[in-house]
């Protein structure tokens, strides 16, 4: 199925860098073009019904990933969902990482003061981050669900299995990485927060974001945060303490009515559908990769694996891939490649090509 109709710059490049942003949707830029033509015409005006967006999106939300309505939060992206989380939490948490997860990961973690111990990235880390667990016993591991260099995907039914022997361990998930490339069912997945900006794999465009929480997680916030009394004016009626901290202030309804138009586009393919379509591909291409020496035998025998990978390739290999209209991202020590639903065979073919092409000329 060709998607370049609907996003025009899969006509211009193999796209191969959702890991680093989404792309935008014709439709989605003609629905964001009503709304500025209304804001012009309109004024304030527009802000009426901007409770009904924000109510939209929620819902919406909530039934894609299977949390509940009252326990998800809109933010402007996963750094400020989390530092505000973290603000919530007791100073005496004891934090479990990974060492070479995503900044706005450890940093807010590591600069609070918070005591912490971290895990260094393996190609299997689940064995690693049990032994943690079991070692320097914390309160909270907080890890990206997708490790943004290497693609690992931490196993959910470990997360589960962990929740399940070590049920007052929270459980905090960065799914930025994730979100929008695979079902995901928060409800039962043994954490207690997921957060997430939307801008890469929801292809809800930069600004806008959102947080799940789990029952347990929000009662310990309310426990610690909630002796001084709600504001009483009437434009916060029905804001909660945990409302007024993740969505204090104005809520942006293009940024939001963008998420929540991305939201019902990827609801209308359905993340079963959009997971398997993906992973068709990403399958073909770990095995055509391993085949090359580009990834690891522990790498493509894992079970359950991410939508992107990285490759080893020479810095003039990278430059080559560039120059064809292969848009991917230097990560870590490697290029990171990265496949969406609206990724092709022919991507992949093309990509193969210039990487056999550039090997035979060295």
């Amino acid at each position: 199925m060709s998607f370049s109709t609907l996003f025009p710059i899969l006509d211009t490049c193999a796209y191969l860098n959702t890991a680093n942003a989404g792309i935008l949707s014709r439709p989605l830029q003609q629905w964001r073009n009503k709304h500025d033509a209304d804001y012009l015409i309109s004024g304030s005006d527009l802000r009426a019904n901007h409770g009904i967006i924000m109510g939209e999106l929620r819902r919406n939300l909530s039934t894609l990933f299977k949390s509940k309505l009252d326990n998800t939060y809109l933010v402007p992206n996963f750094s400020i969902g989390f530092n505000t989380l973290l603000d919530g939490l007791e100073k005496s948490h004891r934090f479990l990482l990974l060492s070479e997860d995503y900044p706005s990961v450890n940093y807010p973690v590591i600069s609070r003061g918070f005591d912490y111990a971290d895990v260094p990235i393996s190609p299997n880390p689940e064995d690693q981050i049990l032994a943690a667990i079991k070692k320097y016993k914390p309160s909270v591991f907080a890890f990206s669900i997708v490790q943004y260099i290497s693609g690992i995907r931490i196993d959910p039914q470990f997360i589960k299995d962990i929740k399940d022997s070590h049920p007052e361990l929270i459980i905090i998930g960065d799914g930025t990485q994730f979100c929008g490339t695979a079902t995901f069912d928060f409800n039962s997945s043994g954490m207690d927060a997921v957060i997430s900006s939307g801008y890469k794999w929801m292809l809800g465009g930069y600004g806008n974001g959102f947080v799940m929480l789990s029952d347990h997680l929000k009662e310990r916030i309310y426990q610690q945060r909630t002796s001084t009394p709600l504001p009483t004016a009437p434009f916060l009626k029905g804001k909660d303490f945990l409302s007024l901290c993740f969505e204090p202030g104005h809520l942006d309804t293009l940024n939001f009515g963008s998420l929540n138009q991305s939201v019902l586009y990827l609801q209308s393919i359905g993340l079963e559908n959009i997971e398997k379509i993906s992973q068709s591909v990403c399958e073909k291409a770990r095995a055509a990769f391993y085949s090359r020496g580009l990834i690891s035998d522990s790498l493509i025998g894992r079970k359950i694996q991410s939508t992107l990978m990285n490759l080893p390739l020479q810095p003039d290999t990278f430059q080559k891939l560039i120059a064809n209209r292969i848009i991917c991202s230097n990560r870590g020590t490697g290029t990171r490649i990265s496949f969406h639903f609206y990724n092709t065979d022919k991507d992949l073919e093309l990509l193969l090509q210039i990487l056999d092409e550039h090997a035979q000329a060295l």
